[in-house]
């Protein structure tokens, strides 16, 4: 599977592109701030209905603009797929495969598999655990529909249960019936979704370990811990002994929208330990184990988008990168990179096809075909 063509309509500075695009490396290369990353966020839109690096839609339109339009013509196996994404300001988005709307989004999810690196994915390490989660989320969510329907179930009960801990003010007896009917609903999902994200990392981890260590050089360890609320085999009597401290708080403190990973390296948390290097380094390996993972389960590669990724990594982890995504698991690709010179030097080394273009101030133009 592959995008071969590709329009963008007022989507963030990108005014008009009009993009053929090959089932290889596609190379966007221009100053910070031209709009590289806009055009690859525009593909990633494509895929999830929503922009990787901003989640308010009317902020995506263009300045002095009242809509943008995104386009894709994809390559399945013999078929084609046209994918609409449009939205107007203060108006419901509009979103169609092969001009039928979907009435729900949802139901896109994994049609287009994809996976993103950016500089930004650093945030995974180094913030809090609702990252890492919504990590975890992304990646099941695109090949298990039930799983995306037990999230969306469990989430819809958080926010009814904090709105009675709230409506409470610390007195328990006012909402005690309405209380158990959401505690039943998040009892009933939250151990689907516990399963099913224990099940993953276990399946993830000696991918990741594996990636991890050819992009290091074998010189360091790794290891993902999975903890949730849910380790233990109470966690009804677990949500009855918090009912006080909730209702006080005005929110929910136990249940698996508060799962987190411990990322460590040689058994420190990488967060506190790691060099710029192995950060970059241990994000990485986890979203290639997440492409392995995600081609595994659909019997075909996802997109690849790399966004600024050769900086801030060292010649030897470059090397090992560029030995990565030469195998022929990698198919379609997408980089962006302010340096062309180091960027053709790079893609000569995979032996694919490749396609540059050149960004500035929003316009795109096609420089090298090969």
């Amino acid at each position: 599977m592959y995008i071969e063509h590709l329009n963008v309509l007022n989507f963030k500075n990108i005014g008009e592109a009009t993009l053929d695009l090959c089932n290889g490396i596609n190379c966007f290369v221009g100053d910070n701030g031209a709009g590289k990353t806009n055009l690859i966020d525009s593909v990633y839109y494509l895929s999830f209905c929503k922009s990787y690096f901003n989640p308010i839609d009317s902020q995506l339109i263009r300045h002095k603009n009242n809509f943008f339009v995104i386009q894709g013509k994809y390559k399945k196996g013999e078929y084609n797929e046209y994918i609409y994404a449009g939205i107007k300001r203060n108006q419901k988005k509009q979103f169609k495969r092969n001009k039928k709307e979907y009435s729900r989004l949802s139901d896109h999810i994994g049609l287009l598999p994809l996976v993103i690196i950016s500089p930004g994915d650093e945030r995974l390490i180094n913030e809090g655990g609702e990252q890492r989660r919504k990590y975890i989320d992304s990646v099941i969510s695109q090949f298990d529909k039930d799983y995306l329907t037990h999230l969306i179930r469990y989430n819809k009960s958080i926010i009814q249960r904090n709105a009675l801990l709230k409506k409470s003010q610390g007195n328990l007896n006012v909402i005690s019936g309405e209380l158990e009917i959401w505690d039943n609903q998040l009892l009933k999902n939250g151990k689907i979704i516990y399963n099913k994200r224990r099940e993953f990392v276990n399946s993830l981890l000696p991918v990741f370990k594996k990636y991890y260590s050819i992009i290091s050089g074998n010189t360091e360890d790794v290891n993902i811990l999975y903890h949730s609320h849910y380790d233990r085999d109470d966690f009804d009597k677990q949500l009855v002994n918090v009912q006080n401290k909730d209702a006080i708080l005005g929110y929910t403190t136990k249940g698996v929208h508060r799962d987190d990973l411990e990322l460590l390296l040689d058994d420190y948390p990488v967060k506190k330990t790691g060099s710029q290097g192995q950060k970059k380094s241990f994000f990485v390996a986890l979203k290639l184990a997440q492409f392995e993972f995600l081609m595994k389960h659909f019997g075909f590669s996802p997109m690849l988008l790399l966004d600024d990724l050769f900086d801030k990594l060292d010649n030897q982890r470059s090397a090992k990168l560029i030995e990565l995504v030469s195998k022929d698991i990698f198919q379609q690709i997408f980089i962006t990179d302010t340096q062309k010179h180091r960027l053709v030097d790079i893609v000569k080394k995979t032996g694919k096809k490749y396609f540059i273009f050149d960004v500035k101030n929003g316009v795109v133009k096609n420089e090298i075909s090969r």
